[in-house]
């Protein structure tokens, strides 16, 4: 019997529950969070959102401003972008934005599984 290409991860609700964050009034989660949630690279993740912008709303996602990510970043010790940390600004879903993310990247994810030569040319 073959082995599955597809890795089951399973996180606890109280993981999930720390990477929810109150940010202009709406629960969101980072984009880093949910990359890492979905196996996949932050990068990766950012850019299958902009080749699909048109179903990514304002309700659904946004840029965090530099004083939102300055709080955020003093508050949990997140390393400054000269010491490995973010070079850009994170940007931040919500509930129905992931829910949108999560239908983007399960159709990449699932052609990337199938043919392995397609991650050298998202890589691109």
């Amino acid at each position: 019997m073959e082995e599955s290409k597809n890795k089951l991860i399973v996180y606890d609700s109280a993981a999930i529950q720390r990477k929810i964050y109150t940010i202009r009034d709406a629960q969101v989660m980072f984009d880093s969070d949910l990359a890492a949630f979905y196996g996949v690279e932050t990068k990766f993740l950012n850019r299958a959102v902009k080749r699909n912008i048109d179903r990514f709303p304002k309700e659904f996602m946004f840029m965090l401003n530099i004083v939102e990510w300055d709080s955020l970043r003093y508050q949990n010790g997140t390393s400054k972008s000269e010491r490995g940390g973010r070079r850009y600004l994170p940007y931040v879903f919500t509930e129905q934005g992931i829910a949108m993310l999560s239908d983007v990247l399960r159709s990449i994810i699932a052609v990337k599984n199938e043919h392995p030569e397609f991650e050298k040319i998202i890589k691109n």
